[in-house]
């Protein structure tokens, strides 16, 4: 792993033996989404899409991207970045169906008076019954980059398993993106939630790529967080799935069956 340091005060540049994290959250709206927009244009798909689609990888109407599919007991749910969401609230698509019902965030007891402190920067999307892609539950939608199927027993990366140098890809807003891992360290800015553990990564994101799976060397590893100075900044799977008691669905339908699963009306 490269050395670490935390950042508590002003951001400054992103070396690949440092890290240093810009607080600035991919949001469509709001007093964190502070940087200028990258126009990127859309990557040419090479896969069609299911019904009802594959939402991890992809945008999910009204809450950023999605991540990746994990099992609560017997409840499908969809990891969803905890800035762009209400922990309780009922979310909808245009035509007011209900699209799942948000869950609570990852959240660190140990964290300073007046901070909060999280593993990962997620929380749970419980899916309703009809926005479940039963038999697809185990895949990325990763747009250009094709979709991509984790086996069996497939298990998520911890910070401590990812390196300098490892392969990242990333898609969001159907732009395919891929690059490698430059730094890590924790996250402490002075004004934002407080990650033990941010990844830094050479690739460009733009606003509403907060949420999206990241892949490193192909294994699913986190959970596209914040922009650092341009570069992609992802927090780590493994932590955020453990914090919340989530099991990622490594199977086609996540050891579940349409009839027994558990999920909001």
């Amino acid at each position: 792993m490269a050395s670490t340091r935390a950042i508590v005060s002003r951001p400054r540049l992103v070396r690949a033996t440092t890290v240093v994290l810009l607080a600035i959250v991919l949001m469509v709206a709001g007093a964190w989404a502070v940087a200028t927009v990258i126009e990127l244009a859309p990557t040419a798909r090479t896969t069609a899409r299911f019904d009802p689609p594959v939402w991890a990888g992809q945008n999910v109407p009204g809450a950023c991207s999605g991540g990746f599919y994990a099992r609560h007991g017997k409840t499908i749910v969809l990891t969803i970045v905890a800035h762009c969401a209400v922990p309780g609230a009922t979310l909808r698509d245009g035509d007011g169906r209900t699209i799942g019902v948000f869950g609570p965030r990852a959240q660190l007891a140990d964290c300073p008076a007046g901070r909060f402190c999280a593993p990962s920067d997620f929380l749970t999307l419980e899916l309703a019954a009809d926005r479940i892609p039963w038999g697809h539950l185990n895949l990325v939608d990763l747009g250009a980059g094709g979709y991509r199927t984790f086996a069996t027993g497939t298990h998520a990366l911890s910070c401590a398993e990812i390196a300098v140098g490892d392969r990242v890809e990333v898609d969001g807003r159907e732009h395919y993106r891929q690059g490698t891992v430059i730094a890590s360290g924790p996250y402490e800015f002075t004004t934002d939630t407080m990650f033990p553990c941010m990844i830094v990564a050479d690739v460009a994101v733009v606003v509403g790529d907060s949420g999206g799976a990241v892949l490193v060397n192909g294994a699913p590893a986190g959970i596209t967080s914040r922009d650092v100075g341009g570069q992609l900044g992802f927090t780590p799977l493994a932590e955020g799935l453990d914090n919340l008691d989530l099991t990622l669905c490594t199977t086609p339908d996540c050891d579940l069956t349409p009839a027994s699963a558990i999920q909001p009306g």
